[in-house]
């Protein structure tokens, strides 16, 4: 009977029954119930590789098919042992970054790995009692284990019953993710303590050094599996076929707004594709919180499921949140890019980069969610103008991006997210600290040079960001950074927001008296001189000595050193250009004083306490003594550089 040939592009001719060496009958079976009959490029190439007792470091497109690529192996080299393994005996291990990868993984290997009689499967995974887990390996013991490299190297420190010296295969699943979330220590130590005479598998989208690296330190001879998917190109009216590291059925589009327009087109993609199920990724667990906040309360996206994720949620939340939105038709989910990797979410249509990530190489790991498995998908990055070389940068690494033009009927949401911060002091403070977040992230980009944070609008950015007023922040102020066409609202004490929350807003309350108490007794102590009655004498008295000669001299000391550093800086500023002369002898009074100088300077020492009159001879061989002290100092600066 002649082979019928698959009906979807991303699959290959070959059948599972068809590889070499032949894949056990319960595995046949097990595949053909799950509705697996073809092999994907990367299946195809790395299962008889490692069925045939060799390494494989596989790098194939997001989508590829490749947990099927290293369970099948895992259960086939398990089912050759002579004997059944003992309870606590370990004869595979899978690694993988997130909690969320590790539990996908589990429940694609349960089906295959029960073909095996005798093999116990554990998931080790954070947010889970590790009390609960050493509990269910002392009595169940685990023969597979599946988990996050912390949950795993904590386990082997905890406890000695598990046995690794026949662990027969290794697999590394998203290697390179790995490396970047910190956990290349964990995995050495993991690495060190099994036996050299495995299987290693290494799978990711994006080889890296680090990933290099960890190859030539955990694997022998492994051989190189790169599977590449084409996309068309449109290059000057002809269409022309390239190698693209994104799956052949994904369309990308990237959008170029102003920063106080992003988030209403943001609503108006939405809008427009309110039947679509999509995904939207922020740069930070604040945004995500923030926004999933926002959006709802949004009058033209009522009747809009929304859900969230992000890795500051208990694990019971990420669950439900992650659970929820698989099963949904339709519907939109905000997270970081804790959801960025590997995850098989069914159905989804769009994925959304509202905010680019930190790292360009999850680029192509988010809009992997989509068009996996030959299916088609679309994906969409937002850039602000002065971040148009990333399209530049992403089709140098095979990444082909199509612009979209902004909607010119786009609803401004800026009003209405303003006024659901005026209703509640909780939205309030959550859009302020998603902005603030936002701009500590953006000055880690890995593209610094394409995402140059002193670039920044930070007054249309927090116009977007549909903030009352803008929040103080010190590298704004340091570094200058434009606060043009931002626009605070009018008629609004901040202070005055309430918490729609009752019992929130009570207890802010009675903290607002504790300050105003604390305050108060502060402002007391500062008058020494103040009267208050001896409870005991029923007499006035003073309230506090006067301070000594000691105490004086070391205030004095403070504050002119307080104000030495603040006149280098303005020095500085003058070497630099930024302040003339005439500006630099007004803020520090360097200069000749003027009669009308003279009293304004003595009017404010009278004004303020803490100045003592009898200090007024000495002021102006002060300030000599702090300028040549200054100027020393920039002449030391100037030498080191």
């Amino acid at each position: 009977m002649a082979k019928s040939e698959p009906s979807n592009k991303a699959l290959t001719s070959t059948l599972f029954s068809d590889l070499e060496p032949r894949l056990s009958e319960p595995v046949l079976g097990a595949l053909e119930e799950g509705g697996f009959r073809f092999c994907t490029p990367v299946q195809a190439a790395a299962i008889p590789l490692l069925c045939s007792y060799k390494d494989v470091a596989v790098d194939a497109a997001t989508g590829s098919g490749k947990t099927l690529a290293f369970v099948v192996p895992v259960v086939e080299i398990l089912r050759r042992s002579s004997l059944p393994p003992k309870p606590h005996q370990v004869m595979g291990l899978i690694i993988s970054p997130t909690r969320e990868l590790s539990s996908q993984i589990y429940h694609v290997a349960r089906p295959f790995i029960s073909t095996l009689s005798g093999v116990q499967t554990l998931l080790l995974v954070g947010g889970v009692d590790i009390k609960v887990d050493m509990k269910k390996i002392e009595e169940e013991g685990g023969n597979v284990l599946i988990g996050t490299p912390g949950k795993i190297f904590d386990i082997m420190e905890r406890i000695d019953i598990l046995d690794f010296r026949n662990l027969e295969i290794l697999i590394l699943d998203e290697a390179d993710r790995l490396l970047d979330m910190g956990f290349q220590k964990q995995l050495t130590s993991i690495i060190s303590r099994l036996p050299k005479l495995r299987r290693t598998g290494l799978f990711s989208a994006t080889q890296t050094e680090a990933v290099e690296e960890l190859a030539r330190a955990g694997m022998r001879n492994p051989v190189r599996v790169e599977v590449l998917t084409e996309a068309k190109l449109q290059t000057t009216g002809v269409q022309e076929m390239a190698s693209s590291r994104t799956p052949s059925g994904l369309h990308i589009e990237y959008l170029e707004c102003d920063a106080d327009k992003k988030s209403s087109q943001l609503v108006d993609f939405v809008v427009k594709n309110m039947s679509k199920k999509m995904i939207i990724y922020f740069m930070t667990c604040a945004c995500v919180d923030y926004w999933s906040v926002v959006l709802p309360k949004i009058s033209i996206l009522k009747g809009c499921s929304f859900t969230s994720l992000h890795g500051r949620m208990k694990q019971i939340a990420r669950e439900k949140a992650l659970a929820t939105f698989t099963t949904l038709e339709s519907g939109v989910f905000l997270c970081t890019d804790v959801a960025a990797r590997g995850l098989d979410i069914p159905g989804v249509d769009w994925i959304v980069q509202y905010d680019p990530p930190q790292d360009p190489n999850v680029f192509i790991h988010r809009v992997g969610r989509t068009a996996r498995l030959g299916k088609q998908g679309s994906a969409i990055v937002f850039l602000l103008p002065k971040e148009d070389a990333y399209v530049d940068f992403l089709r140098l690494r095979r990444v082909p991006l199509q612009e979209r033009k902004i909607s010119d009927d786009a609803v401004d949401i800026v009003p209405q997210v303003r006024s659901a911060a005026k209703e509640d002091r909780d939205v309030m403070e959550k859009g302020l600290k998603a902005f603030v977040s936002f701009i500590r992230a953006y000055k880690e980009h890995h593209c610094s040079y394409i995402f140059r944070w002193k670039d920044l609008d930070i007054g249309k950015l927090a116009m977007g960001y549909g903030l009352l007023q803008l929040p103080s922040m010190p590298d704004v102020k340091l570094h200058s950074l434009s606060i043009d066409g931002f626009t605070a609202a009018e008629d609004v004490d901040v202070k005055a927001i309430k918490y729609k929350d009752k019992a929130r807003e009570k207890q802010r309350q009675k903290n607002l008296r504790k300050r105003e108490a604390a305050a108060a007794a502060a402002a007391g102590e500062d008058h020494p001189t103040q009267q208050k009655t001896n409870p005991a004498t029923g007499k006035a008295g003073k309230m506090a000595r006067k301070s000594t000669g000691r105490q004086r001299k070391a205030a004095q000391t403070k504050e002119d050193a307080e104000e030495l550093d603040h006149e280098y800086r303005l020095l500085k500023k003058l070497k630099r250009g930024i302040i003339d002369e005439s500006e630099y002898e007004k803020l520090t009074g360097f200069g000749g004083f003027s009669d009308g100088d003279a009293s304004s300077t003595e009017d404010e020492r009278n004004n303020n306490p803490k100045v003592k009159q009898g200090s007024k001879k000495s002021t102006g061989g002060r300030k000599n003594l702090r300028r040549n002290k200054v100027k020393s100092r920039a002449n030391v600066g100037q030498r080191r550089n």
